[in-house]
């Protein structure tokens, strides 16, 4: 009974991250199919195939913080397949409605609420009892830059899009001042290079810092290191905005639109990368944590024998585990979500798209740049953020440097809702489907 409903839970987690690819699709395509730089079906490919690359640029940072939103050792799991089963429910119901949502959140909102149900209902340790049962909160250990928990996850509902639309706002100032006619510009943008080469040296892996060194020759292993990669990636959007701010005063209009459309194709492909190695992790984490209690349950089960590799482990900082995903739980996430991707999202590409604020190519461009550097940087810390609300905070931020008003508060103020209603709704939904699983399993 229990490995058929691990299988039910794998299958279902895959469905989910199919419907992620197709519900957020929109949140990398939407800016390039309003500036018509590439069509609908260029677009969805361009996205996809960013997707899955992402498999070879992120580890399990993010994966590892959603498997631990319960504690593992005091729930069932028909815990976990009630939070799927809700997750979906709010993800299919929010795609039709065409609300971008948060399909991060309705996933841990599910996945927190089965568990509290289930805490109040077959716990009996009082160290885990009822709403005891989630890691709410978790101070930052040795080596970790921030706390981790269901509340740093509902903090960045806003502190997500918040950074997204700073980093968008400066941004698009950046570019505006750059395209006037004058040496200062010019001189902000090349000390910024420095300062940004200065800080790229810091916190580049050295050879000899690697644990498993993909090559043997030194540089390769170096510049392919998943840590490295990201920095590089975010180097490369950095200085592509600054070598077109150096000559942004000396093109025409037409010739610096033609650079930012061309510009758009690194920015929407980052930004897919970000959303891929940031929301295909969830459920990876989902299908660990599942696993987990499934061996748990069944102690005697040989983990690697037969079709299905089951030899995962969680990290645990505090004994030292540095904890083990066997190859095909990624590899298998990174293709279902890009093969979502490709199914597209149209209604929802309509919002983002058009309804919250006009969109050009320079929009785009900064919308898109500040999105994917949002999502490096709270993939690096282990934060499971909604590549939703960042796109959205950064396209608000493009729209408030033009004027306040170029901002359609109205579409904006409905999707605030969305978001603050996501966890709590995924949460009641999953309490009542665990209640009703109770009664048949």
């Amino acid at each position: 009974m229990d490995f058929t409903l691990l299988l039910i839970i794998i299958f279902l987690s895959l469905v989910f991250d199919y419907i992620n690819g197709f519900h957020d699709a929109a949140n990398s395509i939407a800016t390039i199919v309003a500036t018509k730089v590439l069509t609908p079906f260029q677009a969805v490919m361009w996205a996809a195939f960013f997707n899955f690359m992402a498999y070879w640029v992120f580890g399990f940072g993010v994966a590892d913080t959603v498997a631990k939103t319960a504690h593992t050792g005091s729930i069932d799991l028909i815990v976990i397949l009630s939070g799927v089963i809700a997750a979906i429910i709010w993800n299919l119901l929010t795609w039709w409605k065409g609300i971008p949502s948060s399909s991060s959140h309705t996933l841990i909102g599910g996945f927190a609420g089965a568990a509290v149900a289930h805490g109040f209902r077959d716990v009996t340790d009082p160290a885990n009892y009822g709403l005891k049962i989630v890691n709410w909160y978790n101070s930052a250990k040795a080596g970790e830059l921030l706390p981790s928990g269901v509340f740093i996850i509902i903090l960045f509902i806003v502190l997500a899009p918040l950074l997204g639309m700073i980093i968008s706002y400066f941004l698009s100032l950046w570019l505006m001042y750059s395209s006037k006619k004058n040496i200062y510009p010019k001189i902000l943008t090349a000390v910024l290079m420095v300062l940004v080469f200065w800080f790229f040296t810091t916190v580049f892996v050295s050879y000899h810092d690697i644990k498993k060194p993909r090559f043997d020759s030194h540089f390769w292993s170096v510049l392919t290191e998943p840590h490295n990669i990201k920095w590089l990636l975010v180097a490369l959007i950095f200085y592509s905005l600054a070598f077109f701010n150096l000559f942004f005063s000396s093109l025409s209009t037409a010739n610096a639109e033609r650079v930012l459309k061309k510009m758009q194709l690194l920015s929407s492909a980052a930004f897919s990368l970000g959303h891929g190695g940031n929301d295909s992790q969830k459920v990876m984490g989902i299908i660990a944590a599942a696993i987990a209690v499934y061996i748990k349950s069944n102690p005697s089960t040989n983990l690697s024998d037969g079709w299905l590799d089951l030899n995962v482990i969680l990290p645990n900082t505090d004994l030292g585990i540095e904890g083990h995903m066997p190859a095909w739980i990624p590899l298998t996430c990174y293709t279902v979500i890009a093969l979502g991707t490709l199914s597209g999202g149209w209604k929802i590409v309509k919002t983002m798209g058009s309804k919250i604020t006009k969109v050009t190519a320079f929009e785009g461009v900064v919308a898109e740049s500040a999105g994917a550097l949002t999502l490096f940087s709270t993939e690096h810390f282990k934060i499971p953020v909604s590549t939703t609300h960042t796109i959205t905070g950064s396209i608000i931020g493009v729209g408030v440097t033009k004027r306040v008003s170029a901002v359609r508060w109205g579409v904006t103020v409905k999707l605030l809702w969305a978001w603050v209603l996501t966890i709590p709704v995924s949460a009641v939904l999953a309490g009542l489907i665990y209640y009703g699983l109770k009664l048949f399993l």
